[in-house]
């Protein structure tokens, strides 16, 4: 093993039994032999520190183009629609928060509604947080006391994938939730139309995402811990244009810029009034996906019961 990286079990059922899926770029994916979740393996050891992601800020998070995208009105509203359903008011965590986006909309929308707060490791990005009067605190969620005031709402907004222990986060999250409180979850779909069609040349094969989940095996993670339920289950998003660029690169990289450059042109084409007819060609393309589970991205809601309560799935996630 190469200097600087550690091995890891798979973060679902902890087996270390695993086969070779694929290699890119020094990237290379296994599929555990029990439960059938692909990681990345073995994993450069900057990625468990945090020291990673302050280095990964400035050309990415905090690019220009980046942060205009997370803070236009139209970038959550799948995201905050969803989290209303179940969540209409209360203490708001988010973990992973990054930049602040999601808290700073939620509280620019729904005002008083909610208390939020974000937490994560990557100092830069918290800067720029607290400069939008997003409060955060600083250190890993694993570490974090709530102390006599749970919360109502957990969010994990494209975090889980970058996880070198996810069970333990969802653990922490049952720790700091109250009983009817929800956790809502977002990650990459690795069985979305765009990984079908570009295997290997597939963008968000990188090195910081460490999980390429599907939603059986996201499902079976919730699973582990006995006091949530699933209560929501779905697939959703879809952008061609990822496909489109990704197929004609054949898999060469795709610098911070292009990606924060792409996520610009795509929240500005949700925005204008004059794409209204290929916005509703998408959205029917987006419906039959999410039918098809083949959607981007992979949505779960888990509602914490009381202890005691036994888990079960309802009707409605299935």
């Amino acid at each position: 093993m190469d200097p600087g990286f550690v091995s890891r079990l798979c973060p679902v059922c902890a087996g270390n039994a695993c086969t070779d899926l694929l290699e890119k770029r020094g990237v290379r994916l296994v599929r555990c032999a029990s439960c059938g979740m692909v990681y990345a393996n073995p994993i450069e050891e900057t990625l468990i520190t945090g020291e990673f992601y302050d280095q990964l800020a400035t050309p990415f998070y905090l690019s220009p183009d980046k942060l205009e995208s997370d803070y236009a009105p139209v970038r959550f509203d799948r995201e905050l629609k969803l989290f209303r359903r179940f969540c209409a008011s209360g203490r708001v965590l988010d973990v992973g928060c990054s930049t602040g986006a999601f808290l700073f909309r939620l509280k620019r929308q729904f005002g008083t509604d909610y208390e939020v707060m974000g937490i994560d490791v990557a100092g830069p990005a918290l800067d720029y947080a607290e400069s939008k009067g997003v409060s955060v605190t600083r250190e890993s969620f694993l570490n974090f006391n709530c102390g006599d005031k749970p919360f109502d709402a957990v969010t994990f907004w494209a975090v889980l994938e970058h996880l070198t222990e996810p069970r333990a986060f969802l653990s922490r999250a049952v720790a700091v939730l109250k009983p009817g409180g929800h956790c809502f979850i977002l990650v990459p779909n690795f069985r979305s139309l765009a990984v079908r069609c570009l295997g290997s040349k597939y963008r968000y094969i990188l090195a910081q995402h460490v999980n390429y989940f599907t939603r059986v095996t996201l499902n079976r993670l919730a699973a582990q811990e006995s006091q949530l339920r699933l209560v929501y289950s779905d697939s959703s998003h879809f952008n061609p244009l990822v496909i489109w660029q990704d197929w004609r690169r054949r898999g060469n990289p795709v610098s911070d810029e292009e990606r924060a450059s792409l996520l610009k042109r795509t929240t500005g084409y949700k925005q204008s009034t004059v794409l209204k007819p290929a916005k509703l060609a998408l959205g029917w393309a987006e419906f039959a996906l999410r039918k098809l589970n083949l959607a981007d991205n992979i949505v779960v809601v888990l509602k914490k019961m009381d202890s005691g309560v036994k888990q079960k799935s309802s009707n409605a996630a299935l």
